[in-house]
């Protein structure tokens, strides 16, 4: 029912069966229970399963957790490796420029910006040319 976008039936019975089954159900039960109806009533609006998987949208969870290892576990989780939270997230954003193809565009953006700090505004290329121009 969830999958067909019917969160709002889903919900009405769940509360209904509550209630009917309260004194039937033991408190863990009636526990789990509970939090599974606030769970779908705080998260209705983004439970649109059947608009999601019309879209062809994925609504599991595996591509992510697929992503998270082939981003981070491939790479830090290497044998003998510690990291420092602010190393691992310098590590973590270097590896997804280079997994998304832009290293190269990465690479020439730092040398650009490291010779404004250090020169100027332009490359050092350019003032080289400049130079050897006016000698």
């Amino acid at each position: 029912m969830i999958l067909d976008g019917k969160v709002g039936y889903v919900l009405r019975n769940l509360r209904r069966l509550l209630e009917e089954k309260k004194k039937e159900l033991g408190s863990e039960k009636r526990k789990t229970l509970s939090a599974a109806i606030t769970y779908f009533e705080n998260n209705q609006e983004h439970m649109r399963y059947d608009e999601y998987l019309a879209a062809g949208y994925p609504i599991g969870g595996g591509v992510v957790e697929g992503a998270c290892r082939h981003l981070v576990k491939d790479r830090m989780e290497l044998t003998g490796m510690r990291w420092e939270r602010e190393g691992a997230q310098s590590m973590l954003h270097l590896r997804a420029i280079y997994l998304n193809g832009e290293w190269d565009a990465f690479v020439n953006c730092r040398i650009e910006k490291e010779q404004a700090a250090l020169y100027g505004p332009g490359t050092l290329y350019e003032k080289i040319g400049h130079y050897a121009q006016a000698a």
